[in-house]
């Protein structure tokens, strides 16, 4: 990252009061960590702030301290607005209309279109939250252990536990200087990756049994009864996809959500060779090259003839 915008971004939040942060729809431990882990920050800096995420908070994260304090909207005014963990303004859903320009961006997603004024992206670290801790001590944050809870949450769920190919020795390094502060790294570990609902459950069930395989893709497909059937509250996959993604001799595993009758949330996983965002930007996503997604206007049959085809294309020309 460029310092000349870190001491930008510094000199912003020095001289600013009210506060407001958002992140992506549909947040993962990434987003919320990155949300929770800044606000609390500049909260103890004491900034009035204030946290948005669309979606509200997941509840595998209601655990965090401080959650409770992440609002669907924002209320009033605010002298500076940041987002966290987005590669572009439209992730951020509705909650910034007739808001200005955000001024700070803060994120480590290769697929970035640099839409805030200043713009801290770092595609090398393997989370927002990783970028986070680094950045504190230049900004003049202090990281207490609810601080740490957060940020740590959001470094074991996008690297899935420690195990995707974007891991790299400071990312272990972080991890444990934010373990230092005392908090409990297999309970957090236990509460984001392994604790799952009965219903969450149900809902693999009903995404497995449409597993498919052809070509070195496997893909599967969660509709809008099987979301009723099992009774899942979300709108999400709950997470299949990282199953998918152990399926021997795939090189790239795909799963198709369905948000409504003409709307599609599509997310791939690929080998460490294979750079599935080119294709997630083909319909308007983004992420790295081992992980991506997108929400695709259209019906679910039409969506998964394209996004099938698109993707094979991208196997074959490897």
């Amino acid at each position: 990252m460029n310092k000349s915008k870190l001491l930008e971004a510094k000199q912003v939040l020095e001289s600013a009061q009210r506060i407001l942060i958002v992140s992506h729809i549909r947040p993962d431990g990434d987003a919320i960590g990155a949300l929770l882990g800044l606000g609390l920050a500049l909260q103890q800096a004491d900034k009035s702030v204030q946290m948005v995420s669309e979606d509200g908070v997941p509840k595998s994260f209601r655990h965090l301290k401080g959650s409770e304090q992440i609002k669907k909207k924002p209320e009033g005014e605010f002298e500076i607005i940041m987002v966290v963990d987005c590669s572009d303004l439209e992730r951020t859903g509705r909650v910034l209309e007739g808001y200005p320009t955000p001024d700070i961006n803060i994120d480590h997603h290769a697929t970035n279109r640099a839409f805030a004024k200043i713009n801290l992206v770092d595609i090398e670290a393997t989370s927002t939250t990783e970028m986070l801790v680094n950045l504190f001590p230049v900004i003049g944050l202090q990281i207490t252990p609810p601080v740490a809870e957060a940020l740590l949450t959001g470094i074991i769920t996008d690297t899935i536990g420690f195990q995707t190919t974007s891991m790299r020795p400071q990312a272990l390094r972080t991890a444990a200087d934010l373990m230092e502060t005392g908090i409990d790294l297999p309970s957090l570990y236990r509460k984001a990756l392994r604790s799952r609902s009965f219903e969450a459950t149900r809902y693999w069930g009903a995404g497995l049994s449409t597993l498919e395989h052809q070509d070195g893709l496997v893909w599967a497909t969660l509709d809008l009864e099987a979301r009723k059937s099992a009774n899942y509250p979300g709108m999400d996959d709950a997470d299949l996809i990282n199953i998918l993604a152990t399926i021997e001799n795939a090189d790239i595993a795909l799963i198709f959500v369905e948000q409504s009758m003409d709307r599609v949330k599509v997310s791939w996983r690929a080998r460490r060779d294979i750079d599935v965002s080119k294709v997630a930007s083909q319909f308007g996503g983004g992420g790295h090259k081992p992980a991506a997604g997108a929400t695709i206007e259209g019906n679910l049959r039409d969506v998964q003839a394209e996004v099938i085809k698109a993707t094979k294309k991208l196997l074959n020309g490897r």
